[in-house]
């Protein structure tokens, strides 16, 4: 629930009375415009810093912000299902400011060439030991979707990025595709390469055979004398989202009851503040904060949602905050709580976009940095085309790197539809700019790219859509998935997000025919994750499309035809 100031200081007498008495007060600046870039103004005596999704990228990226990000029934027009201009007005940003290209994609290209890229670790880096220094003792929190998402953290088997999560300084972290490495190796790190630095928590990952937490599910630490825990909530879904067989033995899940349990044993324990780290994903997010007492904040991840003030959702114990702090490093936020007689009484909360002009890059992370790329610098700076558009990932429905992906499944493994994932990681290129081994890698890095043909009836490719469908567009939450539709290649078809499921799906077309029920197409995809599969991975695959076009132009985006989505904030169609 998302409510006004006015609601919310009427109700601080029955929250004050049920255990969360809060103030309302969200520091919606960015701190980039005039004056003094991230000098924030010291405030109470809890602070906490939290970054999540970076998904690999130690240097600086373009990333260009969704121009669809529906929001369906209830959640229709409320964050973080609001882009473009319906952004801007809802947050109070100025069009064409630093903020705007922060948050939104419009004028992404003009933009992303006058304010430069975003992110980078080296970058991040200062912004934390600047925050450091005007917050003593302040934590930092890893929201997950860390160990994957380049070469190198593929290549080193997620040792580029456990090394520099240390040297950042990482306090506590939770996962999600941290998972597909395997659980040795998950587990090998976590009791070896964090020992005794980085706490690792999930309340919400269980052993099948013990039925015990395979992970401590929170940690208490003391901030300037205040006992803070931090509860981690793993990504729910990651043994259907992901490959079961990476994590044989472990089950994830929501497990809101254990959830509830695990804040009052924190209570118990003695803590004063309670903040669930989370890679639910903000519309789960959302319901936990409305079903579940006693938690401060939920400072969460997975749906990269870049969400400048945190929504206060009204629960039987009073108010949590949620907050998302976008992807790619993009993105500090910043939580301050004035915690006294054992509860938070008020709090202030920024979040930081990492503009890498404005921050200088932090030398020892970026000696770090320049050392771990070393032995893949020839093969990462490849270059395979130069395009002459703007190629991104991030939308409900398409992006034109997504579809280049599409295009070079069908021709270089002569299939009439191509499916990709609906990945919401991924950097973008800008027009003019050589695509790089480096580029191709952002979006493909995963340890199942195993390229697939297959033969599928007109019914399955529409209960494979359907399916999708389902996982983004339910109404309920806790039903959702968190990702984005799959891409497709070749194949037209028109979509109804608020239909039920199993209607959503129709006019499926092939080169101007209707899909037939019982036809078999060839389908070319990636990312399967029934059984290991070996064969050329995807990163091969769009290399030699790359490599064999040389000029990237004139990309023939495939979105479906959307029904039902005319003045929906979250619309702002490319076609």
């Amino acid at each position: 629930m998302n409510i006004s100031r006015r609601e919310f200081l009427q109700m601080l007498a029955v929250a004050s009375a049920s255990g969360i008495p809060l103030t309302s007060h969200a520091g919606t600046k960015t701190a980039t415009g005039a004056g003094q870039p991230y000098e924030l103004p010291p405030f109470g005596n809890v602070s906490l810093m939290h970054y999540t999704d970076c998904h690999a990228q130690l240097l600086p990226v373009y990333f260009r912000e969704p121009s669809i990000n529906l929001g369906i029934g209830s959640m229709k027009g409320k964050p973080p299902h609001l882009v473009g201009q319906h952004f801007l007005k809802y947050y109070n940003i100025k069009p064409d400011s630093r903020e705007a290209h922060a948050f939104t994609y419009l004028n992404f290209v003009d933009a992303a060439r006058k304010f430069g890229k975003v992110g980078g670790f080296a970058h991040l880096s200062t912004l934390v030991k600047q925050v450091r220094s005007q917050r003593p003792g302040s934590l930092l929190l890893d929201g997950g979707d860390t160990w994957q998402g380049s070469g190198t953290a593929y290549w080193t088997d997620a040792q580029d990025m456990v090394d520099a999560q240390k040297l950042l300084g990482v306090n506590v972290m939770t996962p999600h595709w941290e998972m597909t490495y395997g659980a040795d190796r998950v587990t090998e790190i976590v009791e070896n390469d964090f020992k005794g630095q980085i706490d690792f928590v999930a309340q919400n990952i269980i052993d099948n055979e013990w039925e015990e937490g395979v992970f401590p599910p929170y940690v208490i630490r003391e901030i300037n004398g205040v006992p803070t825990a931090i509860i981690g909530q793993a990504f729910p879904y990651t043994p259907i989202a992901n490959p079961r067989f990476m994590v044989p033995d472990w089950s994830f899940g929501i497990r809101e009851d254990h959830m509830q349990q695990m804040v009052e044993e924190a209570r118990s324990k003695g803590a004063q503040v309670v903040i669930v780290l989370s890679h639910n994903g903000m519309d789960v997010d959302l319901k936990m904060a409305s079903r579940i007492t006693g938690i401060d904040a939920i400072m969460g991840g997975h749906t990269h949602d870049a969400i400048p003030r945190p929504v206060e959702v009204k629960n039987a114990g009073g108010i949590t905050l949620v907050t998302n702090a976008g992807s790619n490093s993009k993105f500090l936020g910043v939580l301050d709580l004035d915690v006294r007689g054992g509860k938070v009484r008020d709090y202030r909360y920024h979040l930081l976009p990492v503009f890498s002009d404005l921050l200088p890059a932090d030398p020892e992370m970026a000696s770090y940095i320049d050392k771990v790329r070393a032995p893949y610098k020839e093969k990462l700076d490849r270059k395979l085309a130069v395009t002459d558009e703007v190629l991104y990932r991030r939308g409900n429905f398409n992006g034109t790197f997504d579809q280049l992906i599409c295009d070079a499944l069908m021709e270089v493994q002569g299939a009439q539809i191509a499916f990709s994932p609906g990945f919401r990681w991924g950097v973008s290129v800008l027009p003019g700019e050589a695509i790089t081994v480096d580029h191709v890698m952002t979006q493909t890095a995963i340890t199942y790219p195993t390229v697939t043909l297959n033969n599928m009836s007109g019914t399955r490719i529409k209960e494979i859509l359907e399916d999708v469908a389902d996982n983004l567009f339910n109404s309920d939450p806790y039903y959702q998935q968190g990702g984005d539709m799959v891409r497709v290649g070749g194949l037209k078809y028109a979509i109804d997000p608020n239909a039920g499921m199993g209607s959503r799906i129709t006019d499926m077309e092939l080169d101007g025919e209707a899909i037939k029920p019982d036809k078999e197409y060839s389908v070319a995809g990636w990312a399967s994750v029934a059984q290991p599969l070996e064969g050329k991975p995807i990163w091969d695959v769009v290399s030699e499309y790359l490599l064999d076009k040389k000029t990237i132009s004139h990309i023939e985006l495939n979105e479906p035809l959307i029904k039902g989505a005319k003045g929906n904030p979250g619309f702002s169609p490319t076609t």
